[in-house]
């Protein structure tokens, strides 16, 4: 038989195939999800990262029609997670709850991986914020945020700030709050904002930036006295306490959770779990939940997370480069 006709006898055969391929791809794209998701957490069980990854999963899990389960892995801060992820099959099925972390880790801890977290991931969708207080023992004079950065100066090197750990984002915040006040306090970190809240409240530490979560019980008892917040307005679970930037124009800082893919994620797959991500952080419930923690609930796409990423990573790392920071 010649070339032309060997062609010629395989060639219905192979269009029969090719069809049936691209069917099978049509229908698996189109019947995304059709098992359990997996979102990973950098944060350990409890707290604010983790009540709020919950809600969300639990919200798209009622959009998506499967399971949407939430794994811990916390460690080498968040950068365990965030490696985890980035590894995965870009099929949608494995996903992070990313932080503002993302954007502090590859400055921080310039071997770790991956080296941009803005070229590992595929972003999907905001899914909430949340601003730090910053409040202080009642010993301290201080009643103001002028009168904090005032007393500070007067006593330089003096004034003992803790924060949740090296490279936290309220270790950030002091860095910067530090840099654009110009004072000169002690850092002093801990494993985690539960310890340093207790030391604070006993006087061992006279300051911190806290989650509102946090802070909320302490300053109702009157254990702690709170001067400011860090978002550029106040907030609803502090309605008498005014931003920092009233004092410090243009200062704001935010912690915020978004959701995100290991990089190559397909664009339908992004499309779907974007929908089901908006779904749950504009479900009315939903959002009162995180209210009620000083979470806020917030619905963005794709681009806004990709440029919040984009704008904090530059932000934090030009922080950490000028105070010459490095994880211990």
């Amino acid at each position: 038989m010649s070339s032309r006709r060997r062609i010629l006898a395989i060639a219905p055969a192979l269009a029969v195939a090719l069809l049936s391929r691209n069917r099978g791809a049509r229908a698996q794209q189109g019947g995304f999800p059709n098992r359990s998701l997996t979102i990973i957490n950098p944060y350990p069980p409890g707290g604010a990262t983790d009540f709020g990854a919950r809600l969300v999963a639990a919200g798209m899990e009622a959009q998506l029609g499967q399971s949407v389960v939430v794994d811990n892995r916390p460690g080498a801060g968040t950068a365990v997670a965030n490696a985890y992820v980035a590894g995965q099959q870009p099929d949608g099925y494995t996903l992070l709850m990313g932080t503002t972390s993302l954007a502090v880790v590859p400055h921080l801890q310039p071997g770790s991986q991956p080296r941009d977290p803005r070229s590992a991931f595929t972003p999907i969708g905001t899914a909430t914020r949340s601003a730090f207080l910053l409040h202080v023992h009642p010993d301290l004079p201080a009643r103001s945020v002028a009168e904090l950065i005032a007393y500070a100066k007067a006593n330089p090197g003096k004034l003992s700030w803790g924060s949740s750990g090296i490279g936290a984002i309220n270790h950030m915040t002091l860095e910067l709050f530090r840099a654009r006040a110009g004072i000169d306090v002690e850092h002093v970190p801990y494993r985690g904002g539960a310890p340093a809240l207790l030391d604070l409240q006993a006087g061992r530490i006279q300051a911190m930036f806290a989650a509102l979560q946090e802070a909320v019980g302490s300053v109702g008892a009157g254990r702690t006295r709170a001067l400011g917040i860090s978002s550029a307005t106040r907030s609803p679970a502090f309605p008498d306490v005014p931003p920092i930037a009233d004092t410090l124009p243009g200062f704001e800082t935010i912690f915020w959770q978004g959701l995100f893919g290991p990089a190559g994620l397909p664009e339908p797959v992004v499309a779907r779990l974007g929908t089901a991500l908006r779904a749950a952080t504009t479900d009315e419930t939903t959002r009162r939940r995180m209210a009620e923690q000083g979470v806020e609930a917030w619905t963005g796409d794709a681009a806004l997370l990709a440029q919040t990423l984009a704008d904090d990573y530059g932000v934090w790392g030009k922080v950490i480069r000028d105070a010459g920071l490095r994880a211990e």
